[in-house]
């Protein structure tokens, strides 16, 4: 029998353990551990360290359950359960894929992380599968199909656990893809239900409990009627961001990718659902409301980000929200019961749109960058990886401030014609980008979603692709494409600490308790993912458009990095700690960090 939401929220609250991708329903990634502080991080060393065996793009949240770290390697997907404290290997798993399956991945055959529920971890692999393991063991118990690569489906996102279900979305969207969200039983692996993302209301699961807050968002078989005739059966809207949940609501949250294909006069219309966040019932998959940030998405403007579960006091009054920093360049903060916009406000150079227009919740469109086809419209800001993109912001309860790792860039675009064939591109853009304003392509900052302002920010020369972790301790941690991991403090943005990894770090950070009695800190080290291509696979950096554009913005990153796959993880030194504990394990191979940079909040 399967464990309940409210058992494994529970153990969420556990300080030594992290038994989420995010941590915790509410996708904080907040660390209640306070050992680490701004006076002694500067004594951080390297732990222990683990090679997953497969240089590309390391993404994968590291899960640690009584006493086991969990990790996934990108394809062929290995499963590794490691001794939280010492490192040692207690088993790993291969699933049997389909080679093909790295043929059809848009944007490196990276994976996002594991789930775990009663004693089970459950892990999607590229192609298309879910599998449940024994935890203890890593013993296969069923395995089911949930895509079909032919189609160009793929799964690259770590999937929920929630009220003995397995939610899970598929990548594709640049394949004409049509995206869903499947609910898998965690006793059999069936499906318990199938919710679409384009289509009639039967298949988007929309009946007499959904009750959008927009008037956009009102009426029948809006999945259809908002396309050209069939175009919805191909139009994207995939799953392959972060999923969050409220047990006292029992709604599921998430957003949608873009409409495919990327060149938006091919389908006129708001392309409903697409970059879309969904409100839906965790038993059912009804959906309760829906709002989408940008309709006729122009710009491939996915909006899979995560949706953070906050309660805040806003303007007097207690609000349950969802905050949302958009890919469109917009920080939203939602009321999650209702799908009301209470604030969108630009946290980057935006100038794609003219702000969000609250009455109607609809992006205000800047006429003047409009893709008419075939013509190149220069210098449209965000890039199409928005400015941010899947790398996880992490929400301090102390500070009462959200870290936000982004990018700061902007391109050029042009749009072309372009055919359906099943399992093949079907993008119809090629697209130039390249850093922002001032020159600096990425920045951490930290973001007031009361005061809608942004209160310090650190510039980085590239993309910050890295998740960001939080501790109790104020001290944030976050990771550079150029090799560094790197620890500031919470309140101020000073720079504490920074270690030079193997590779260009896009992993996510987080934090545990080991058997010792000691605060360790742990990150994937592996450059890739989108922005990372250039440097792990056989891409030409020279060829600007290559990469979905992305090769313009990191032509340089094969000077400061190549692909990797090793895991780190860091703590005080045993005598550091508290009194009585014994010795933890001596350094593996690992090199000595230098001292903290010049770098600071600017």
């Amino acid at each position: 029998m399967m464990a309940r939401a409210e058992d494994l929220a529970g153990r969420s609250s556990n300080p030594a353990e992290w038994v989420m991708p995010g941590r915790d329903y509410a996708g904080t990634r907040f660390s209640p551990l306070d050992q680490i502080k701004p006076e002694n991080v500067g004594g951080l060393q390297a732990a222990w360290t683990f090679s997953v065996g497969k240089e590309r793009g390391q993404e994968s949240a590291l899960l640690v359950v009584d006493g086991t770290m969990y990790v996934v390697s990108p394809f062929p997907n290995r499963v590794f359960a490691l001794d939280a404290t010492t490192g040692d290997l207690k088993w790993s798993y291969v699933p049997n894929q389909d080679l093909a399956a790295q043929g059809v991945a848009c944007c490196d055959v990276v994976n996002r992380g594991p789930a775990y529920d009663n004693g089970r971890l459950f892990v999607a692999t590229l192609d298309d599968h879910v599998v449940a393991l024994d935890a203890k063991t890593g013993q296969e118990i069923w395995n089911a199909k949930v895509g079909d690569i032919n189609l160009g489906e793929t799964i690259t996102m770590a999937p929920l656990a929630v009220k003995g279900k397995i939610l899970v979305g598929d990548s594709g969207g640049e394949l004409g893809v049509r995206g869903k969200l499947t609910a898998l039983d965690q006793a059999t692996g069936k499906v318990a239900w199938t919710a679409w993302s384009t289509g009639p209301d039967k298949d988007v699961l929309i009946g007499p409990d959904f009750k959008p807050f927009y008037d956009a968002a009102k009426g029948k078989d809006l999945g259809v009627a908002s396309w050209p005739p069939d175009a919805w059966k191909t139009g994207g809207g995939t799953i392959w961001g972060w999923l969050t949940y409220d047990p006292e609501l029992n709604l599921v949250y998430y957003g949608t990718g873009n409409p495919g294909p990327w060149n938006s006069n091919q389908r006129p219309g708001d392309n409903l659902w697409t970059s879309t966040i969904f409100a839906r019932d965790a038993d059912t998959g009804q959906a309760r409301w829906a709002y989408q940030l940008n309709p006729h998405d122009l710009w491939d403007h996915d909006e899979i980000n995560e949706g953070i579960l906050l309660d805040l006091t806003i303007d007097g009054k207690a609000r349950k929200v969802l905050v949302h920093p958009g890919r469109n360049g917009y920080m939203y903060v939602i009321d999650r019961q209702t799908g009301e916009a209470i604030s969108a406000d630009p946290y980057d150079t935006v100038n794609a749109y003219l702000g969000v227009d609250l009455k109607t919740g609809r992006p205000k469109p800047n006429e003047a960058l409009h893709p008419a086809l075939g013509k190149t419209i220069e210098n449209v800001c965000p890039a199409s990886p928005g400015a941010k993109d899947w790398q996880p912001a992490a929400w301090s309860p102390r500070t009462q401030l959200l870290y936000v790792p982004h990018q700061h860039l902007c391109m050029n675009f042009k749009t072309g014609e372009v055919g359906y064939i099943a399992g093949t591109p079907y993008v119809g853009a090629s697209v130039d980008m390249y850093a922002g304003p001032g020159g600096y392509r990425g920045e951490f900052m930290a973001w007031d979603p009361v005061k809608k302002s942004k209160v310090w920010a650190i510039k980085e020369n590239l993309p910050v692709w890295s998740g960001a972790l939080v501790t109790a301790g104020d001290v944030a941690f976050y990771g550079t494409m150029d090799r560094l991991f790197k620890a500031v403090d919470a309140r101020t943005g000073e720079p504490l600490w920074q270690f030079r990894t193997s590779s260009g770090v896009i992993g996510q950070p987080m934090s545990y308790k080991g058997a010792d009695g000691r605060q360790y800190v742990a990150v994937m080290s592996g450059i890739g993912g989108w922005p990372g291509v250039v440097a792990n696979a056989e891409v030409d950096p020279r060829v600007r458009n290559a990469a979905l554009g992305f090769a313009g913005a990191t032509q340089d990153l094969p000077t400061y990095t190549v692909g990797g796959s090793t895991l780190f993880v860091f703590a005080l030194p045993a005598q550091s700690g508290p009194a009585g504990q014994t010795p933890g394990p001596r350094p593996t191979s690992a090199p000595a960090a230098p001292a903290p940079g010049p770098a600071g909040p600017q």
